[in-house]
C-alpha cells in the first residue's frame, strides 16, 4: 500500500486546528497540494472566529508553505454550498484536479436531550451531515470524471455506540455512516471510495473534558495514520475505521443469522417468544448492501414457504 501523495489534490475542512490541522499537515508532507478549509481566525468561547486574528487556514497554509508543500487556504462555511462550491473551483483553479476530500469540520453542542434546544440539534446536523453532504456534491463531479477520488467521512463512536449527551453528535456521526454506505456504492465504478474515519482525539472540540493524561493519549496526530490509509491511491472501499492513541479498529454494521418464523396473525407472539434467537450473534454477516439485506429476508421467506401456521423450522 503506497501513502505517497505526490500529484495529488486534497481539500481537508475544519483544518485550522486540531484533527483537520493535522490531518492537512501530514497529506502535504508526503506530497499532496491541500486546500486548508476553516471558518475563521482564532477561536472565541463560542467556537466562532475572533475579530482581527489571522485566519486559522492561512496560518496551517503557511506551515505547508514554509515547509515546502503547497497549500492553499479557504474560510468557507461547509454549510454554505454556494460558497463550499466556490472553495471547489478555487482548488481547480490552482491546481486542475480534486483527487482528496477529507470531511473533517464539525461542532459540538453536548446537553441531554431533555435539555437541548432544537436550534442546537439542527445546528450540529447541519455543519457536520450536511457540511459533509456540500463538499462531497461539489467535489463528485470532478472525481466522476477523473475517474477517481477518496472520500473519507469522520463519524465517531457516539454515532456508532452512542454517548450521554450527546444525541445531535450522535444522530449526525451515524448518518455520516449511512451517506459512507451509499456514495461507496455508487463511486465505485468511477474509483471513488468512500469511507469513514472514527477518531478518538483531543481537540479544541474536548478542551476541558478530559484529564490531562488522557489528553496526552490521544493526540490527535495519533489518528493520522487511519486517514492517510483511507486517502491513499489503495485505499479500501466502504470502511469504518475507528482510531485513538495508537490503536486501530474496524467497525462493522452487522447482520444476525434471523429466524423466519413467518408474518400470520401469531408471529408477533412468535417473535417475542424467540427474540433472543433472533438476536444471537453466531454466524453474523456483514451484507454488502440494503438490497442484500432484503435479498437475505426473501430467501428465508421463500424456503419456508411450505411451513404452515408460521412456526416451521428456523433457518
Amino acid at each position: 500500500m503506497s501513502l505517497d501523495f505526490k500529484g495529488r489534490v486534497a481539500i481537508v475542512t475544519g483544518a485550522g486546528g486540531g484533527l483537520g490541522r493535522e490531518h492537512a499537515l501530514a497529506l502535504a508532507a508526503r506530497g499532496a497540494k491541500v486546500m486548508v478549509n476553516d471558518l475563521g481566525g482564532a477561536r472565541d468561547g463560542s467556537g466562532g472566529p475572533s475579530a482581527g486574528a489571522i485566519s486559522a487556514a492561512e496560518t496551517v497554509a503557511q506551515e505547508i508553505r514554509a515547509a515546502g508543500g503547497e497549500a492553499l487556504a479557504n474560510g468557507s462555511s461547509v454549510t454554505d454550498f454556494k460558497a463550499v462550491q466556490a472553495m471547489v473551483q478555487q482548488a481547480m483553479d490552482a491546481w486542475g484536479r480534486i483527487d482528496i476530500l477529507v470531511n473533517n469540520a464539525g461542532i459540538l453542542r453536548d446537553k441531554s436531550f431533555a435539555k437541548m434546544e432544537i436550534a442546537d440539534f439542527a445546528l450540529v446536523m447541519d455543519i457536520h451531515l450536511m457540511g459533509a453532504v456540500h463538499c462531497t456534491k461539489a467535489v463528485w463531479p470532478i472525481m466522476n470524471a477523473q475517474k477517481y477520488g477518496r472520500i473519507v467521512m469522520t463519524t465517531s463512536s457516539s454515532g456508532l455506540y452512542g454517548n450521554f449527551g450527546q444525541s445531535n453528535y450522535g444522530a449526525a456521526k451515524m448518518a455520516l455512516v449511512g451517506l459512507m454506505q451509499t456514495l461507496s456504492i455508487e463511486g465505485a465504478k468511477n474509483d471513488i471510495r468512500v469511507n469513514c474515519l472514527a477518531p478518538t482525539a483531543a481537540t479544541r472540540m474536548t478542551e476541558g473534558l478530559m484529564p490531562e493524561a488522557v489528553m496526552q493519549a490521544l493526540k490527535p496526530e495519533a489518528v493520522v495514520p487511519a486517514m492517510l490509509v483511507l486517502a491513499c491511491a489503495d485505499a479500501p472501499n466502504r470502511t469504518i475505521l475507528c482510531a485513538g492513541a495508537g490503536t486501530f479498529e474496524v467497525a462493522n454494521i452487522t447482520l444476525t443469522p434471523g429466524v423466519w418464523i413467518g408474518s400470520d396473525a401469531q408471529a408477533p407472539e412468535r417473535l417475542a417468544a424467540r427474540f433472543a434467537e433472533v438476536s444471537a450473534r453466531d454466524g453474523e454477516i456483514v451484507p454488502q448492501s440494503g438490497s442484500a439485506q432484503g435479498g437475505n429476508e426473501v430467501s428465508k421467506a421463500m424456503a419456508n414457504a411450505g411451513n404452515s401456521g408460521g412456526a416451521g423450522k428456523a433457518s
